[in-house]
């Protein structure tokens, strides 16, 4: 998991190169690219803050050759949540890929401070973007009501997301039990398997996979958006409401 990295929280960190803030001003359309100063870095990407021709910009890059698409899970997860229309989140603007390898992902920014005095609020929000889906589908059911947004049957993403650098598949599944025990449980022991040669986690795996349905009879799970590595240094609040500041790896 990353630690989370706050656009207020001063951090050193290596100086972007020439080739991607150039980049960075083509994508943005700006003459102007100013260092604000203000930075921030977790164990797995690094970040700055941009002045640019518009406004205020915040870069997160990251070196390693899957940056590309941990970036744009991370772009998607945003879009989503940000689509619900209940939590606050940096809205995600481009993309880019470092000619000198790695990418970036150019964002909103915004001023937070540590989440104090309104943790409370964010947490309903949070419930409250828990339940929306759930809510959606009981007004589907209503014939005199259309929901403004489309309930979602299926558990999964549309896009690839992260854990760390590791990707994650997100394949669609009507089924909760199935998609937790082959795209999460399944996917990260044929990793420890073959990163790790751990033929013991495997056999135990197998007898255990048998019996996963057993906990879960007679319970009816439906699908809702997850906010992925949600701990104190991926929350932050403004002057007037709380803010998630999202660093999408899970």
């Amino acid at each position: 998991m990353e630690e989370g990295m706050t656009s207020h929280s001063p951090c050193p960190m290596a100086t972007p190169n020439m080739k991607l803030e150039n980049l960075i001003k083509a994508a943005l359309n700006t003459s102007t690219l100013k260092r604000t100063g203000q930075s921030g870095g977790g164990c797995i990407n690094q970040g700055e803050a941009y002045i640019t021709d518009t406004g205020t910009v915040f870069v997160k890059s990251n070196s390693k050759p899957k940056a590309k698409l941990m970036f744009e899970g991370e772009s998607e997860g945003l879009k989503a949540l940000a689509g619900t229309g209940i939590v606050t989140v940096p809205q995600p603007i481009t993309v880019l890929e470092n000619p000198d390898g790695g990418a970036c992902l150019v964002m909103e920014f915004i001023e937070m401070k540590g989440l104090r005095s309104l943790a409370h609020k964010l947490g309903d929000e949070i419930a409250k973007m828990h339940m929306q889906n759930v809510n959606l589908e009981n007004r589907s059911n209503r014939i005199s009501e259309k929901p403004q947004m489309e309930y979602i049957p299926q558990f999964g993403f549309h896009a690839t997301t992260c854990c760390g650098y590791i990707p994650q598949e997100n394949e669609w599944n009507e089924d909760w039990v199935a998609f937790f025990a082959q795209n999460r449980l399944d996917y990260q022991f044929r990793l420890l398997e073959r990163e790790k040669g751990d033929r013991e986690a495997i056999e135990m795996w197998s007898r255990l996979q048998i019996i996963i349905p057993k906990f879960f009879k007679d319970q009816r799970i439906r699908p809702s958006l997850l906010h992925g590595d949600l701990w104190g240094g991926n929350a932050a609040q403004t002057k007037r409401h709380p803010g998630i500041l999202i660093f999408f790896n899970n």
